[in-house]
């Protein structure tokens, strides 16, 4: 009997050791299932639609200006905001903007603006430097929308 005892008593033990394993196993599964499924919805929902990308966005109209070659270039831009507040402010600050265009080719070089990394440094310059004059939201991307050197 004290045998059978014994041998019931440490199967108890090994059932309840299984039963506390399977049960961290499957708590933790789940845990990483809400944390992927999460992360996942995250990643879509920052994603702005076309027309929530518009409703942020304010055109800079064509201009012309000189640059440090003596070249010209016309160019326009379309400055994308994070918010409605945002693009109502970068249009209150339109003057800036164009002035902080003017200030950046004047120092370029047509050279300078050849080829897609050209283009790219000029953008992300700009980008920049209209964050530094924002309050009430920040620039999240500037795209040259017309281009011509002469």
């Amino acid at each position: 009997m004290e045998t059978e005892a014994k041998s019931a008593k440490g199967t108890n033990k090994l059932l309840t050791i299984m039963l506390v394993m399977l049960t961290v196993i499957l708590l933790t599964g789940t845990a990483a299932i809400v944390v992927i499924l999460k992360s996942s919805n995250e990643g879509s929902a920052h994603a702005p639609s076309i027309d929530e990308v518009i409703e942020s966005s304010v055109d800079i109209p064509e201009m012309t200006t000189n640059l440090a070659s003596d070249d010209y270039i016309r160019i326009s831009f379309k400055i994308q905001t994070d918010s409605k507040k945002a693009k109502e402010e970068m249009t209150k600050r339109d003057f800036q903007a164009k002035n902080i265009i003017i200030e950046q080719l004047s120092e370029l070089k047509s050279t300078d603006l050849q080829g897609k990394k050209g283009k790219e440094q000029l953008t992300n310059q700009l980008r920049t430097q209209l964050n530094e004059i924002m309050q009430d939201g920040k620039v999240l991307d500037v795209y040259i929308t017309s281009y011509i050197i002469q």
